[in-house]
């Protein structure tokens, strides 16, 4: 009978020392195979990120040529404030911008030298700003330079600038008020000359 408690107490002694082993490669195998996951998951994640950061370069770079290419297209613009809206037609709208621009800025045109006159915005009680595309920088300079013309009336015109450089403006005048209201106005040309 004692060799048989003996030989049980035997068998207990191993079955644990079996239960223990098999724990232990458990552990092992687990820790194997998050170790495995994780780094699989490390290269995965490592190539998206390098994919990411390709991507966020290619679109800012699209997004420089966008820029660049809207500033070109936008070059030989000016926008009109204040022209009555009596047209009827494209047509018209050409002939009353000629007629207006000869009259306000004694500068004679002809069809060929406007590409494009669009209104823009919603229609409302005042006259919508007209955009003005001219078939040559030279004939914008012109007008502009005669924008003097205008001083004692309720028209004017603006440059036609991308979305990005009218934000720009207007942080700059908000800054340049303050620092006019300082009295820095040194400071304040300088930063002007250095934002465009």
């Amino acid at each position: 009978m004692e060799e048989v408690l003996n030989a049980l107490k035997a068998i207990k002694i191993e079955l644990d020392e079996q239960r223990r082993e098999i724990r232990e490669t458990g552990k092992n195998v687990t820790n194997q195979v998050t170790q495995n996951i994780n780094s699989i998951l490390e290269e995965k994640f490592s190539a998206w990120e390098y994919k990411h950061e390709k991507l966020k370069e290619l679109v800012e770079n699209q997004e420089k040529r966008i820029y660049f290419l809207e500033k070109q297209e936008r070059k030989r613009n000016l926008v009109f404030f204040g022209i009555e809206e009596t047209e009827t037609s494209y047509a018209s709208l050409e002939r009353n911008i000629i007629k207006w621009i000869e009259q306000y800025l004694s500068i004679k045109l002809t069809y060929i030298d406007i590409q494009e006159v669009k209104r823009i915005g919603m229609k409302c009680d005042r006259p919508r700003p007209l955009v003005v595309t001219f078939s040559t920088l030279g004939t914008k300079i012109k007008i502009v330079k005669q924008k003097q013309s205008l001083k004692d009336t309720h028209y004017y015109f603006k440059e036609d600038y991308p979305k990005q450089i009218l934000e720009k403006r207007r942080e700059l005048q908000e800054q340049a008020k303050l620092e006019k209201e300082k009295g820095n106005l040194d400071l304040l040309k300088d930063n002007m000359e250095s934002a465009f």
